[in-house]
């Protein structure tokens, strides 16, 4: 699918309580290391519940060209048979990630940290984020950059060295991407590479190192504990290994405040992963008084996955502090539509990445607050929405800028709104939620092409 084709407007409106159950498709950031660590490693890797969204199948594509024997077996089912590190061989073509900011970013730490070259490019969204960030700590780390777009975008072209030079590395942000390219590209290099960050990232790039047979140590850091250091041994035999996909609770957002502001509802969200470096939304919309169960708890792929029975409830304003931001930084568009619901002001402090982002989204959901009528504020980093415990006004029309978390957080709205919300382009949902709509429509949701 291609995101600069040509606009795909969507409409929702209010309607009926929405009511049934669903499983969310498989984790977006696990469905990208599953692709790139089998491709790492030595021997087969079986993957169940794969996310088969365009930018996991641009990390596959990748991945493929780079060396890795790629074969779909069924839905969701995947065997990747990998080259091991050191093995990779230059793609004979460019590497065209479309949308996919995260398969990109972690590709290029793995291309950075072996003796490969290879060309990076993608959309017209993805042409114009920041890779910079990426690149200072490759380049530390013995990666030439030979060719970049201004300001270190893409297209860009990485050569990477025969041997990376192990570092020490403080992220400037807290990005659980620059973490994951650093470690990516440490696996080949002879001594330890550290990773040093101030708060907590998702860590799930370390939990699946270990899976494949890395040696990973993580330690608290900081005066008040809040950071991580983060140590690999280099050049390891990963192994290739079975990999069960848990759902995606980014993607379970849309569904879970949904229910929560359509009058009436309640929806079973069956196997979200649990991890606790993701479930800042859970928390936050609990404090705000939603409800919200947890119901069988239990372990697939080495995390905590649980069903979410959620209930419509009657939702206060909160503040969210700056140090909850890393656990869901994907989550903010879908809750600043809750928040608009809400009785009371909810202020989101320390919002700075998600400027960076497939589109800048503070502005873009600022945006589309007020052209639904919902009173709000951007104060610096920080997102401040007023709501008076009623639906908002809807009607208005959100500018997505190729952003699929934009467009399902106010196609969410419309939902419970006074009046219907459209979205100007809904084509790259099914960069992380291919079955968006149709589970939407299942549930009761009125979602018009």
């Amino acid at each position: 699918m291609s995101h600069d084709s040509a606009p795909q407007p969507l409409t929702a409106g209010p309607g009926a309580p929405l009511r049934g159950s669903l499983r969310p498709p498989g984790d977006k950031s696990i469905s990208h290391r599953a692709m790139i660590l089998g491709l790492l490693s030595i021997g087969e890797t079986r993957v169940e519940g794969l996310l088969e969204g365009d930018d996991v199948l641009r990390t596959a594509a990748a991945a493929r060209a780079l060396g890795a024997g790629m074969e779909r077996v069924g839905e969701g089912r995947w065997l990747v048979r990998g080259v091991g590190i050191g093995g990779l061989g230059d793609p004979a073509e460019t590497l065209d990630f479309g949308n996919a900011g995260t398969g990109s970013r972690l590709m290029m730490g793995v291309v950075g940290g072996q003796p490969v070259t290879a060309t990076f490019d993608g959309d017209s969204s993805l042409r114009s984020r920041p890779m910079r960030r990426i690149l200072d700590p490759l380049t530390r780390m013995g990666t030439q950059v030979l060719s970049e777009a201004e300001g270190g975008r893409v297209p860009l072209t990485l050569r990477g060295p025969r041997e990376a030079i192990p570092i020490t590395y403080e992220t400037p942000a807290a990005s659980a991407q620059i973490k994951s390219a650093v470690l990516l590209a440490g696996l080949n290099a002879p001594g330890t590479t550290t990773v040093i960050e101030a708060a907590a990232t998702r860590d799930h790039t370390e939990r699946m190192l270990r899976l494949f047979g890395a040696e990973v140590t993580v330690t608290r850091h900081g005066p008040e504990g809040h950071g991580r250091s983060v140590a690999l041994t280099g050049q390891p035999t990963l192994r290739g290994t079975d990999v069960v996909v848990p759902a995606d609770p980014s993607s379970a957002a849309f569904p879970l405040v949904a229910a929560l502001i359509v009058p009436g509802s309640e929806v079973t969200i069956e196997g979200v992963m649990m991890n606790p470096l993701r479930t800042g939304l859970i928390t936050t919309l609990i404090e705000m008084g939603a409800e919200i169960e947890r119901l069988r708890e239990r372990e697939e792929g080495g995390e905590t996955v649980a069903d979410l029975r959620v209930r419509a409830s009657r939702l206060r304003g909160v503040v969210v502090p700056a140090e909850r931001a890393p656990a869901m930084i994907d989550e903010y568009p879908v809750l600043a539509v809750a928040a608009a619901f809400a009785e009371g002001t909810t202020r989101m402090q320390g919002l700075h990445e998600l400027r960076v982002k497939e589109s800048d989204r503070l502005a873009a959901v600022a945006a589309g607050l007020k052209a639904n009528g919902v009173a709000h504020l951007v104060e610096g980093d920080d997102l401040i929405v007023h709501g008076d415990g009623t639906a908002p006004a809807g009607g208005g029309t959100v500018a997505t800028h190729l952003d699929h978390r934009i467009a399902m957080a106010f196609l969410v709205m419309g939902l419970a709104a006074r009046a219907p919300v459209t979205v100007d382009d809904g084509a790259m949902i099914a960069t992380s939620f291919p079955s968006f709509l149709p589970t939407m429509r299942a549930l009761g949701g009125g979602i018009a092409d």
